[in-house]
């Protein structure tokens, strides 16, 4: 890893989950490098990744999390592209 990918990564952990700070919460998140337009085994840039706290990324504890739904997920809190845009605007 790059070590500009290194400060990005720290720089979306110390933003935090992008759908609680949305709601003004800040939560501890893992990383979710978005798969759109990617093929099979490949990973997106660092620059097209989410910061999503464990629950609205794979387990599901607030109702919704995306690996665990995605469709239900980007009805409710708005599609991956969405997401990336909010947060750009904001780092």
């Amino acid at each position: 890893m790059k070590k500009s990918e290194k400060e990005y990564f720290e720089k979306l952990v110390e933003f935090g989950c992008v759908v609680c700070k949305r709601n003004g919460v800040y939560t501890q998140p893992s990383i979710h490098h978005i798969r759109e337009g990617m093929g099979i085994g490949q990973r997106n840039s660092t620059e097209n990744c989410l910061p999503l706290c464990p629950m609205h990324h794979q387990h599901g504890g607030y109702g919704v999390a995306f690996h665990a739904g995605k469709k239900a997920f980007e009805e409710r809190f708005g599609t991956e592209a969405e997401l990336l845009e909010w947060l750009k605007a904001r780092l």
